[in-house]
């Protein structure tokens, strides 16, 4: 038996009940990121769910490297976890939210919010498998995560939502700031 027979005899047995290495490590990952994501929208302390944001944005760019999509997952940590995360501090701060407990960051309507949230999570995933059923990937082309063809599609194809989320990063600033010395000038 050669290299080559002995490498199809593995290919062959691999299959949904024998998962690889980084299968394994995408699904461990991808449950840590989830549970810090829940841990952010059910904590009860800001500062925390900053941090706990800071964990499932982490997670998500490990899951970006586990697809081998580098600059993608590069990209998640710079800007969204260094900048939106720290904007979002920022915003904290300037607009002197509580650090402890927050009465005001629970308003009693879990059931509805759980709801509403599921049924948003049931829309999307519909949409993304409706949009993306008959896609296939283009396995001899260049990487789908590569620089090259990533610039290529963000800046033909997207460059009005992704300067329009640069305009909303920027009205969040300026509005926690005016938010800020409006508090100022009332305490005078």
């Amino acid at each position: 038996m050669n290299l080559t027979a002995a490498a199809a005899t593995a290919a062959e047995a691999h299959g949904f009940l024998s998962p690889t290495g980084v299968e394994v490590a995408f699904v461990l990952v991808g449950l840590a990121t989830l549970g810090a994501a829940l841990v952010t929208v059910t904590t009860r302390q800001l500062v925390h769910a900053a941090l706990w944001l800071v964990v499932a944005l982490g997670g998500l760019a490990v899951e970006y490297l586990l697809l081998t999509a580098e600059f993608i997952a590069w990209v998640q940590v710079l800007i969204y976890v260094g900048s939106v995360v720290v904007l979002l501090l920022f915003g904290l701060m300037l607009t002197k939210a509580p650090i402890g407990r927050s009465p005001d960051a629970d308003s009693g309507n879990r059931p509805v919010a759980l709801a509403v949230a599921l049924a948003a999570a049931a829309a999307l995933v519909w949409v993304v498998v409706d949009a993306f059923r008959t896609t296939w990937i283009d396995l001899d082309g260049p990487a789908q995560g590569s620089t090259d063809v990533t610039g290529q599609i963000l800046f033909r194809h997207w460059v009005l939502p992704f300067e329009a989320l640069s305009v909303l990063l920027l009205a969040a600033l300026v509005g926690a700031i005016v938010l800020s010395r409006k508090k100022k000038e009332d305490e005078r």
